[in-house]
């Protein structure tokens, strides 16, 4: 997926593990932490341990980071895709494309 991606990646990761303390159960990619503030309003208080529990957020993150970076929008689904078919073609046993779609939290299709 390319190097400058990897980074990115790693750094997530190890942000969640060695700052949050996730676990392996936790979700690499979680909710939205929402909190009643001090002008009783709902705010953003930082991550949740939960799963997002539907695309939208997903969605308007994708949104807003295509639009920031000024390129076409493209929604998350098409990004998994575009991971399936690199697994299909990086992968050399079934073996090594299962991990790789368990990895992704995918199944094979």
């Amino acid at each position: 997926m390319g190097d400058e991606v990897a980074v990115v990646f790693v750094d997530w990761v190890e942000y969640l593990l060695k700052e949050k303390l996730w676990g392996g159960e936790d979700p690499l990619f979680p909710a939205t932490a929402i909190a009643v503030g001090e002008n009783q309003r709902f705010e953003v208080v930082g991550l949740d341990r939960k799963r997002w529990s539907n695309a939208t957020p997903i969605r308007t993150i994708f949104r807003q980071a295509f639009e920031g970076a000024g390129l076409s929008y493209f929604n998350p689904h098409s990004l998994r895709k575009t991971l399936a078919q690199l697994g299909e073609q990086t992968c050399k046993t079934p073996e090594e494309f299962k991990a790789w779609s368990q990895n992704r939290g995918m199944k094979e299709s």
